[in-house]
């Protein structure tokens, strides 16, 4: 099917939703308009459907190789496909070793070359480790460098200091790549855990109190400086306060190159959930209280946040179920349930489909550089995710596809329910049946 002409769909573009015919030829979107001649093409009736470019997900952790058994690349990536997604980017700390060097990054790209079903890109890891490896990691192809605030709960990965932070900026940006940030303070977080757990407590409670707002935002402030300092780009993930954001948000305004990110756990439950569900919600950041849901949809509307990543990160069953909570595996498996959160929460909030596309694929593709990925416009790959949007529907266990049935949308109802996925015009998902083996591809970061 090089040659494609699809008829009768809703194309969500930027700042409109357009309906027309969508011609395809070897993988790329070459014309779009009412009425389009077949010319030959194999023809696919989209009516009743909205086209959404696909899922652009900055935020996963597929944990391979090395750890293999908590996800894998195979199954993580056929459930960002079933969710709407095309392309994704692999965070370095889980996989065993992490992404440090050439080396390690090389294997991961081998690894997801014979299995991803998507497009994926992959992170590398900043650590007191890695600085001097940072220039190979960029000659190799990472999107970025990721770095840790606060413990990353990998004993391999682990977080540097201001000094380490600071240069490890300054070499990004030298290299022209964007350091992201796990923003949360070592100090506030490790001596908090350490008082509650000497006296004894260790409930669900007792981990959100270890890990308060106050936390974050001290972090967020740092990062900011030392990005002010070095005229580096950075990219704070998954913020869960809207006080974090607001400081991103001035920094901006005063130039400092800086994008934030949030996920869908923290704009569909609080602290309270958690208490209620348990480990299938613990996460660090932490859930919060109602009010920051409301804040960080409110910094949505506002333009404050640009960006909505999964931060997919699953386990083994048993580190999930520990009667300490401390001890809880903190990671959300929700990598298939991003768009539908989006459609489902977004509107209700007043969100217009082509901010959520804009959210979730054009906005994460041209932050980092992913060259026709994002989009639905003429010469942008033909990633579509094809989405029946008045379909009411509720998640189960038989349709999540990762490797542990362990997610907190699981018995969650949702409005707008992907059909079909195309990765490059090939249909690769169509109605709860994968029809391709894996043709992920790596893709590297162009100028941005």
């Amino acid at each position: 099917m090089d040659e494609l002409l699809i008829r009768g769909g809703k194309i969500v573009q930027s700042g409109s939703v357009l309906e027309a015919d969508l011609a395809i030829s070897q993988g790329r979107i070459v014309e779009m308009g009412a009425e389009l001649s077949a010319d030959g093409r194999m023809e696919l009736d989209a009516t009743g459907l909205h086209l959404f470019p696909g899922v652009v997900d900055m935020h996963v952790h597929f944990n391979e190789p090395g750890r293999t058994d908590w996800e894998g690349l195979a199954t993580g990536s056929r459930a960002l496909i079933a969710g709407g997604g095309t392309t994704f980017a692999d965070m370095p700390l889980n996989s065993h070793p992490p992404v440090l060097d050439a080396a390690t990054f090389n294997a991961k790209r081998e690894a997801a070359e014979r299995q991803s079903h998507a497009d994926f890109a992959l992170w590398g890891g900043l650590t007191p480790e890695s600085l001097d490896n940072l220039p190979e990691l960029a000659e190799a192809g990472v999107i970025g460098f990721k770095a840790f605030m606060s413990n990353s709960g990998i004993a391999e990965f682990t977080s540097p200091d201001d000094l380490t932070l600071y240069q490890g900026m300054q070499k990004a940006r030298a290299l022209g790549l964007t350091v992201a940030l796990h923003a949360e303070s070592e100090n506030i977080t490790s001596g908090l855990s350490r008082r509650i757990r000497a006296a004894g407590r260790s409930g669900v409670r007792d981990y959100l109190e270890s890990r308060p707002a106050i936390a974050e935002i001290e972090a967020v402030n740092r990062a900011l400086l030392l990005a002010e300092e070095t005229g580096a780009s950075i990219h704070l993930v998954h913020l869960s306060t809207g006080r974090a954001v607001t400081l991103a948000a001035e920094a901006r305004q005063r130039g400092v190159n800086v994008s934030v990110e949030t996920c869908p756990h923290y704009l569909m439950f609080t602290g309270e959930d958690m208490e209620r569900l348990g480990a299938v919600l613990k996460c660090a950041p932490p859930l919060r209280g109602a009010d920051e849901v409301a804040a960080l949809w409110q910094a949505i509307q506002a333009g404050m946040i640009d960006i909505i990543g999964s931060d997919h990160s699953p386990s083994t069953l048993d580190l999930k179920q520990r009667g300490d909570f401390f001890e809880v595996w903190g990671g959300v498996a929700g990598v298939q349930s991003t768009l539908a959160v989006l459609l489902t929460e977004g509107q209700a909030q007043g969100l217009t489909l082509p901010q959520i596309a804009h959210l979730l694929s054009q906005n994460p593709a041209e932050r980092f550089g992913l060259t026709g990925k994002g989009k639905l416009d003429i010469g942008a790959d033909a990633d579509i995710a094809f989405v029946e949007l008045d379909t009411e529907w509720t998640h189960t266990e038989n349709e999540l596809q990762t490797r542990w049935k362990f997610s907190p949308y699981i018995g969650q109802t949702f409005r707008g329910k992907v059909r079909r996925t195309m990765l490059r015009g090939q249909t690769v998902y169509d109605e709860g049946k994968f029809l391709s083996p894996p043709q992920g591809r790596l893709l590297k970061p162009s100028a941005t």
